[in-house]
């Protein structure tokens, strides 16, 4: 094993999460693997050395200096326990400013008791999705390093948050790798509309990460993709604003979906940091939500027995389930296109996330998400299909009895609903044909909670009585 000393003095480094590597690198390194073992890095702090809060309850004070662009921001509010780059070189543009918002209409859905479910509202940044938690975080390591440009591969948000930083920072050009008819209007819109560069291969999401990862190292562009250790940094203040909504007691539950796996990742390192910094006394499970269609953590994990074990993952079982997986020529395939993705570059940090939090990881089919879908929206926060995997979820888990009703459980909406309004409007459409064309294909047979329009005359009679027969 080599180890490089971190030039920072040791407050903050990278290092390789292979338990029998364990290789440091300097902050101002960019690497997305170890480069002794090729195994993913995890950012470190060195928190005897550094300035922690007592209390978590010292970060409310911020909110009187909402003037100060850390303080507005959502992330960097919490700079404290991410305190990789110096306030002066952070970018911000206010992302973190979400809210949870308890649902009495949804906690009856799934089965809780009134008052026990929240959902965590991330369509609410500047992009439209969770993203952008990350994606401050790491832009801003990119600008540390002098990078002038960035680049990623996307199923639709992370391009959309790419694009975004770049476009009102002009600090580096947004370059976007897309798959063939694997990312949905309303994403690609945003990403051509901030002016990225957007090269769409022949392939799906796990094609274009290949290969924007051999782009990236050709030509020196920074990656963003969650397999960036920075990326996660950002995102765990997702749990730093759920605890700080809940007055800093943590739920029973959080409910995820899991895609790329950098949420439940980063979520499993906030909760193993706060408890080892003596900031919070339990940990709250953590469930992880696969589709159907995407479901290799669901396979590994809950099928094929995988597990952290103390970082010694067997790494072999997922290398041989890829094989199974290319043989067989299986794509993955959902209507929760932000999901869609077969090869999650952060199981192994998942996996961790998991032990750490006594998870569970289950699959929903896509009627079960969009029926989900429709409740949430029709209790007042409209989201994208998979961000209603982690209500789809809850139901499934109360179903089975490992949530119990009088548990506090929070489910993460990951993105806002006009990200894909064209799956929610083939669920509520009277058109059969469209339907079947959008939905049928996929495997929903029934959009149980539809609202669909009412067809009238124009005719002032007939409108009244339409009002009358359906109020």
């Amino acid at each position: 094993m080599s180890t490089s000393v971190p030039a920072n003095q040791g407050l903050a480094f990278q290092r390789c999460l292979e338990p029998d590597c364990g290789t440091t690198y300097d902050v101002g390194e960019v690497r997305t693997s170890c480069g002794d073992c090729g195994g993913l890095l995890d950012v470190v702090y060195d928190w005897d050395r550094l300035p922690v809060p007592k209390s978590l309850r010292e970060f409310e004070q911020k909110w009187a200096r909402r003037n100060e662009p850390l303080c507005r921001s959502g992330v960097w509010r919490f700079h404290e326990l991410l305190p990789f780059a110096p306030p002066e070189k952070i970018v911000t543009i206010g992302e973190g400013q979400t809210m949870l918002q308890p649902s009495a209409g949804v906690a009856e859905y799934v089965g809780l008791n009134p008052g026990g479910l929240f959902l965590e509202y991330e369509g609410l940044n500047p992009s439209g999705s969770f993203k952008d938690n990350g994606m401050t975080a790491a832009f801003t390591h990119a600008h540390t390093i002098g990078a002038k440009r960035a680049a990623c591969a996307s199923t639709g948000n992370t391009s959309a948050s790419l694009a975004l930083y770049c476009g009102v920072s002009k600090l580096m050009q947004a370059v976007i790798f897309i798959g063939s008819g694997k990312i949905s209007y309303g994403k690609l819109s945003q990403s051509l509309d901030y002016g990225a560069l957007t090269i769409q291969i022949a392939g799906d999401f796990d094609d274009a990460m290949h290969r924007v990862r051999q782009v990236s190292e050709q030509l020196g562009i920074y990656l963003v993709n969650s397999v960036n250790p920075f990326r996660l940094e950002g995102q765990k203040t997702i749990m730093y604003r759920v605890l700080e909504s809940l007055d800093w007691q943590p739920p029973d539950w959080i409910v995820v979906p899991g895609g790329n796996l950098g949420n439940s990742s980063a979520f499993g390192k906030a909760f193993m940091e706060l408890h080892e910094l003596g900031l919070i006394d339990r940990i709250p499970r953590l469930a992880v939500i696969n589709a159907v269609g995407a479901n290799t953590l669901h396979e590994l994990y809950e099928v094929r027995g995988n597990r952290w074990n103390d970082g010694k993952v067997d790494h072999q079982a997922a290398t041989e389930y890829y094989a199974e997986l290319d043989a067989s020529g299986r794509r993955a395939s959902t209507i929760a296109s932000a999901i869609e993705i077969n090869r999650p570059v952060d199981y192994q940090k998942c996996l961790r996330a998991l032990h750490v939090c006594d998870g569970v990881v289950r699959e929903v089919n896509d009627e079960q998400i969009l029926n989900a879908k429709a409740r949430v929206g029709e209790n007042g926060l409209g989201c994208e299909p998979a961000s209603a995997a982690s209500v789809a979820g809850t139901k499934l888990l109360r179903e089975e009895g490992v949530i119990a009703p009088s548990d506090r459980v929070v489910c993460i909406l990951t993105g806002h609903q006009l990200k894909d309004p064209t799956a929610t409007i083939a669920y509520h459409t009277t058109d059969q044909e469209e339907f079947n064309r959008v939905l049928g294909s996929r495997g929903v047979k029934r959009a149980e909670f539809a609202n669909r329009a009412v067809a009238v005359p124009n005719d002032l009679d007939e409108i009244v009585r339409a009002i009358q027969l359906n109020s």
